[in-house]
């Protein structure tokens, strides 16, 4: 569809002249954001700067029954911000405040257009902690973490997104304006409609307000790596370090690939690996008792000498342990780097990841593609890289598709499912009826009706073309 003259002046009016943008430029850079090569540019960018103005812009686009798609830092993974049926970018950019850091209840208001890291550095000038870490922290937004119920690293102690929203500012797709919860820590009042819109990929409401709840900041931590010269045994590492008593802080997987392409694409960061490994754990722990936190790494590294183990490398500085969570930080971008790829998302119970792991391997071997994987092992979360190297074209489309198929039909029959943090999105959305029943799907399509009757916001994600 296009946008009429008539609707541009009225959104010119909402946001003025200067933060409303209609040449190409400008739309093919909100078109895409880190799925693969995809560009799907809006046919306008607009640029509010208030819950008022989202609101105005909403009863436009709802009354003319435009699509609107809610655009954050560009930095997901499965095409939540994708402009697929043109329409209104909506760049939350300009919600760039924290609104207020309440240190007597541990909690922060602040704006969805907040870099992640942004957020986390300045509650910890104030020793106060917002554990959630994903990769792309240092240029994602936290609303964008909202929409997708963002993990990272940490989560395999302290939670994911979902765990720190008490409440939420949302704008609904016909302009009205809501607040889900209460910022208390418990409360039973009605249905959860906070924790219905994490997660929703903004495809129910957008988001211009967040409470989140904080946690006291550590003091110390215990950085590990553990090289394993089989990668399966690394996986089986995984789980048995639990079953020790430990609940480390972050587990992390590399294949040698992802490792070794890594040390390639980031400059001053190298680790000596001896021929023969296939994959490491990034183990780390933290605490406020340097003592006690010396004492989970010795039982971890018990753990780990019952495998084909090499030495085992003890970050010793903060440098180093910069350097090693920079170079596990940079592993999605070097893949990426180092040829055409598509990013799987899966997760399993932590105890199943062996079986994922040599079933991903058995599958790419027998469709003729190469598979890296890394991710949050702790979590059972394994992302799995596809990467086309030397495949045909032909090959690409057609023998890939059907193994991703397998990989997500193996992940359901261990008891895991599609996407860990990364979302369903666009890219996903065929693939969900491998995990949810069309009674499941219809269920979560007659939400999104109550929400959103014209199907305007985000149209084209999560729900399956066919049904």
């Amino acid at each position: 569809m296009n946008i009429s003259a008539e609707i541009i002046n009225k959104l010119q009016e909402i946001v003025t002249e200067n933060f409303i943008f209609t040449d190409d430029e400008t739309r093919k850079n909100y078109g895409h954001d880190e799925t693969e090569d995809y560009n799907f540019p809006p046919h306008v960018v607009v640029k509010p700067k208030n819950t008022q103005e989202v609101s105005e812009i909403m009863k436009v686009a709802f009354e003319n029954e435009i699509p609107v798609v809610p655009i954050g830092g560009r930095t997901g993974l499965s095409g939540g911000a994708l402009s697929v049926h043109g329409g209104i970018g909506l760049s939350m950019e300009r919600f760039n405040k924290i609104l207020e850091i309440d240190e007597k209840n541990y909690q922060v208001t602040t704006e969805p257009g907040v870099i992640t890291q942004v957020l986390k550095d300045t509650l910890a000038e104030q020793g106060l902690f917002y554990p959630v870490d994903p990769s792309s922290m240092g240029s994602c937004f936290i609303g964008g973490n909202i929409a997708e119920n963002s993990g990272g690293a940490r989560a395999v102690k302290y939670g994911v997104t979902k765990d720190y929203v008490l409440n939420l500012e949302v704008v609904l797709p016909n302009g009205e304006i809501i607040w889900t919860g209460a910022n208390t820590l418990k409360n039973s009042t009605g249905y959860n409609l906070t924790q219905l819109m994490v997660g929703s990929e903004g495809t129910l409401g957008i988001v211009t307000k967040i409470v989140l709840k904080l946690l006291p900041i550590n003091q110390h931590n215990v950085l590990m790596l553990v090289p394993f010269y089989k990668a399966e045994q690394a996986c089986e590492a995984v789980s048995a370090i639990f079953r020790a008593g430990i609940v480390p802080s972050a587990l992390e997987f590399m294949e040698r690939d992802a490792i070794d392409w890594t040390m390639q694409y980031v400059e001053g960061v190298s680790v000596a690996i001896k021929d023969g490994i296939e994959a490491h754990l990034l183990i780390e722990v933290d605490g406020n008792y340097p003592e006690v936190l010396m004492q989970e790494a010795e039982k971890i590294l018990g753990v780990v000498e019952n495998y084909e183990i090499d030495e085992v490398l003890f970050a010793d500085s903060t440098d180093q342990k910069n350097a090693l969570w920079k170079l596990r930080r940079a592993v999605g971008e070097a893949v990426k780097s180092n040829s055409v790829y598509k990013e799987e998302d899966t997760v399993v119970p932590r105890y199943e990841l062996p079986t994922l792991l040599k079933g991903i391997k058995e599958i790419g071997n027998k469709y003729g593609f190469h598979s890296v994987c890394y991710g949050h092992a702790g979590d059972g979360n394994l992302h799995v890289n596809i990467v086309k190297q030397e495949m045909t074209d032909e090959a690409w489309q057609t023998e890939v598709p059907k193994g991703i198929v397998e990989i997500f039909e193996l992940t359901k029959s261990l008891k895991g499912t599609i996407s860990g943090e990364h979302g369903i999105g666009y890219v996903q959305k065929n693939y969900m009826p491998i995990v949810f029943s069309d009674v499941e799907l219809q269920l979560m399509k007659g939400i999104k009706q109550v929400f959103d009757p014209k199907g305007i916001l985000n149209p084209g994600k999560i729900f399956p073309d066919t049904i």
